[in-house]
């Protein structure tokens, strides 16, 4: 897929409400994103009028800007039907709608320019429970992680105004043998070998990725997943 050929179809917001049903009670999210019409504008932090149920856990400047393809909706219909979640954009909470290759065409540390904002990928996306809520399915967050239709990250390096229809441009490429596919199916696929995790040790990981390696480089032994899937 050439990197001239990325669209954002859809920016899409979303605002914080009470999510979780039994057992989860307080919690909250705004995985439900919606479109918008204008122009928005984007910070270090991500686009106006987004918010995050637990910064904690999601938002801030390494997770400021979520992109899911949408070409996985077609995939994710047959997979598990023509559920109402998958009828637009917004299904896996993103803020862009990326239409033209997926997690195999894109790499940690791309940069690129959309409107006037330049981001760089920052990380693959984790899939956690919230997603299991969403679709109704007690192992949607399973199916998405095991996939690899997962999605990523963007930091934001330069703010400015973005909208929908506007071409995605790769500026630079700095890790082209680290795509987004590859570095999550190191997680995904149990991966423990010392001489790869070393490889990845050695690029500029966020925090929360660089501690998962180092436990298992130093260990041999595999995270829990289950508090993140399972909830």
């Amino acid at each position: 897929m050439s990197p001239s050929q990325v669209t954002i179809r859809e920016v899409l917001t979303g605002t914080a409400k009470p999510y979780g049903g039994p057992g989860k009670p307080g919690k909250q999210s705004a995985i439900d994103k919606h479109p918008v019409g204008a122009p928005v504008a984007v910070g270090t932090l991500g686009l106006q009028g987004d918010e995050q149920g637990d910064r904690r856990i999601h938002g801030g400047p390494e997770k400021a800007v979520h992109c899911y393809p949408w070409q996985h909706y077609a995939t994710w219909r047959q997979d598990i039907g023509p559920l109402p979640v998958l009828e637009r954009a917004g299904a896996f909470g993103e803020n862009l709608s990326w239409a033209g290759g997926d997690e195999q065409d894109v790499c940690l540390g791309d940069v690129w320019r959309i409107g006037s904002v330049t981001l760089e990928l920052s990380q693959p996306r984790q899939p956690c429970w919230k997603l299991n809520v969403r679709f109704g399915r007690e192992d949607m967050s399973a199916l998405v992680q095991q996939s690899l239709r997962i999605g990523w990250y963007f930091r934001v390096l330069e703010p400015g105004k973005l909208q929908a229809g506007d071409a995605a441009v790769l500026l630079a490429r700095p890790h082209a043998d680290w795509s987004v596919a590859r570095l999550a199916g190191l997680v995904r696929d149990r991966e423990t070998d010392p001489e790869l995790l070393d490889a990845v040790l050695a690029l500029p990981l966020v925090d929360s990725w660089r501690r998962l390696f180092e436990r298992r480089r130093q260990s041999g032994a595999i995270e829990d997943w289950t508090p993140r899937l399972r909830g």
